[in-house]
């Protein structure tokens, strides 16, 4: 665990990160919300992934146990195939992350396309004994970037959903937000409720109330900009219908917790369903 801490401010790696993150970001527009997981909820590259892993490890099984060579190298064939849109819905993921995450993601990565030359290589010649050992070559790799994919997921955060914890940090009922004098048409302000942060806002003769803290990567919606109902959070650019939180484009996939508004004696009050 220490020595993938370290990855973490190993600033040489932030050398490839750049042209990587760059490269990444080359990815059409339109095909981003897909790519990300938007319409499914959560990312998708996690989802993508088990077919390369599944695949290369019941390969190298059948190889060591059954001698069933054939059958090994169609399941390596179909694992390389499977692993272009795992690679690539990783990349996108990966180039909207802040710096830890980008470094410890470059190795992780890198142990991928280990993995993709060993397997690779395992389909060329006709030894079975060479294969058997390219392939063995290709599944540690391949543990060592799950391991460093868990770093990403549960110690770094990585695709996680940031705003999942507000429903359990609101107690449930109303509660007083800011006097309603205080909120100006179209102009964000950030309040507190309790230690949560939230957005508030007049827009089309409503107050809208949106879980401040960005979903993605925890980003300051307040900081964002305001446009055709929906607010761009200033970090990553993922941007949320201040109706009810749902994602308008990603990176985001998760919602922004959304809370119902009440005035009462020029008081405005709000209370998050399901709080508590």
């Amino acid at each position: 665990m220490e020595a993938v801490s370290r990855l973490e401010h190993l600033t040489a790696l932030d050398r490839a990160v750049g042209p990587l993150q760059r490269l990444a970001r080359l990815v059409p527009a339109p095909l981003r919300d897909p790519l990300h997981g938007v319409w499914l909820g959560h990312p998708v590259h996690p989802l993508l992934v088990q077919v390369p892993i599944g695949s290369w490890l019941s390969a190298t099984a059948l190889g060591f146990t059954a001698g069933n060579e054939r059958a090994a190298r169609q399941l390596t064939t179909l694992g390389l195939v499977s692993a272009a849109p795992a690679a690539v819905t990783g990349a996108v993921d990966w180039a909207e992350q802040h710096e830890q995450q980008l470094r410890v993601g470059v190795v992780h990565a890198a142990s991928n396309w280990v993995a993709i030359a060993c397997f690779t290589g395992s389909l060329a010649g006709r030894s079975a004994r060479r294969a058997q050992v390219l392939r063995l070559c290709g599944l540690a790799a391949v543990g060592v970037s799950g391991a460093l994919g868990g770093h990403l997921s549960f110690r770094l955060a990585g695709g996680v959903n940031h705003a999942e914890a507000v429903p359990h940090l609101i107690t449930p009922g109303w509660h007083a937000l800011l006097p309603e004098q205080d909120l100006t048409d179209g102009v964000p302000v950030r309040c507190m409720i309790g230690e949560v942060p939230v957005l508030a806002i007049r827009y089309g003769g409503r107050v809208r109330v949106l879980a401040d803290r960005c979903s993605h990567m925890s980003g300051p919606l307040s900081e964002g900009e305001i446009s055709d109902g929906a607010v761009t959070c200033p970090w990553h650019g993922s941007r949320f219908c201040l109706t009810d939180g749902t994602v308008v484009a990603g990176p985001a996939t998760a919602p922004q917790p959304s809370f119902e508004t009440r005035v009462r004696d020029g008081v405005i009050q709000v209370r998050l369903p399901d709080a508590g």
